[in-house]
């Protein structure tokens, strides 16, 4: 007998711990194993219950989530979806929680968010979620950025694909590429609203610029563009260059943004002038696209299962033989340098 995901769902509103285990039940292969208002009660669960996944409200009483989170990551590392309002402070705050060690992020129901959607979303999450390789919290090493002593054409481009975990990779990569590097369109799968918040502080210290993506904006060297929560983001040719368009549309592989939608443009419109990289995450979104991309002729990088949170879409990739290299996170930035220098 399989045994099941056991869930510790805290949460200091009643109705919300209501819903998320309403959500979950019947559900095969997961178990709700206990509930907490604050992260006091959390802690004596986790020690009792031994839960595979927890779910965390940032705003609690006596101790914030946040705080709760980066102590948990330091003595008993776990992983953890952050459930979360839609809120303005709400958005910081659930971005510092995905850069600090926490698998995802998933909006409260309320607004556009209905109870049903929360649930398909929730299920998978914690599916993915229970896969996840969680290392302890160390130090942060600042990181020096790698040196692009070559004349890259203008028309290189950089495209990333990421989902689960992937805050910190992308922090990891962009921290580590040069300032001049080319235009980087990245597509990752995170709420509307926080990917604009992620962009912002992103940009205050990686060595391009960091922005949230809009229809039409230009991809220029120096300028990462993340793509917005709820839209997809495609690659297209201009007489001014390469832009984005930002679009609404159905769903690709249950996501939106798809990293799939985002890497066949890059393959239609820049071919062989194009790095692709897919990095840690669950399920095959972009595996096709980057497949795509390597018949097109760009390079295409796949993140290794030793350094992902998830070994999902790099595994896929890599499975249909869309990756030319397969690297460790932190050699990532130095592999997209290193063939932007070949194709120069």
């Amino acid at each position: 007998m399989i045994r099941k995901i056991k869930v510790l769902i805290v949460d200091d509103s009643a109705i919300v711990r209501k819903l998320l285990v309403e959500a979950l039940s019947g559900e095969p292969g997961i178990e709700v194993v206990g509930t907490a208002p604050d992260p006091y009660v959390a802690r004596d669960k986790i020690l009792s219950l031994s839960p595979d996944v927890l779910t965390l409200d940032i705003e609690m009483p006596r101790m914030d989530g946040l705080t709760f989170l980066k102590k948990l990551m330091l003595f008993h590392p776990m992983p953890v979806i952050v459930v979360s309002s839609l809120a303005q402070a709400s958005y910081k705050a659930g971005v510092e929680a995905l850069c600090s060690g926490a698998v995802d992020i998933l909006a409260k129901p309320g607004g556009p968010f209905s109870v049903a959607e929360l649930k398909t979303q929730l299920v998978s999450k914690i599916r993915a979620a229970a896969t996840a390789h969680i290392s302890p919290a160390r130090p942060s090493e600042k990181a020096q950025p790698a040196k692009l002593n070559i004349r890259v054409g203008p028309l290189a481009v950089i495209a990333i694909g990421v989902s689960i975990g992937g805050a910190e990779a992308i922090e990891c990569v962009l921290t580590r590429l040069p300032a001049d590097s080319p235009g980087i369109v990245i597509t990752q799968h995170i709420p509307a609203g926080f990917s604009r918040t992620f962009a912002e502080r992103l940009n205050k210290f990686c060595p391009m610029r960091v922005a949230e993506a809009a229809d039409g904006d230009l991809v220029q060297p120096g300028l990462a563009l993340i793509a917005p929560g709820n839209y997809h983001m495609m690659l297209r040719k201009t007489a001014a260059g390469y832009r984005v368009s930002v679009k609404d549309g159905p769903t690709v592989c249950y996501q939106r943004p798809s990293v799939d939608v985002l890497f066949t443009s890059v393959a239609e419109t820049a071919g062989s002038h194009a790095v692709g990289v897919i990095l840690t995450g669950m399920g095959s979104d972009g595996a096709k696209g980057l497949s795509k991309m390597r018949s097109a002729g760009a390079a295409t990088i796949a993140q290794d299962e030793a350094t992902c949170v998830v070994f999902g879409m790099p595994r896929e990739a890599i499975s249909l033989g869309a990756a030319s290299r397969v690297v460790p996170l932190p050699m990532v930035s130095a592999a997209i340098c290193f063939e932007l220098s070949k194709s120069s």
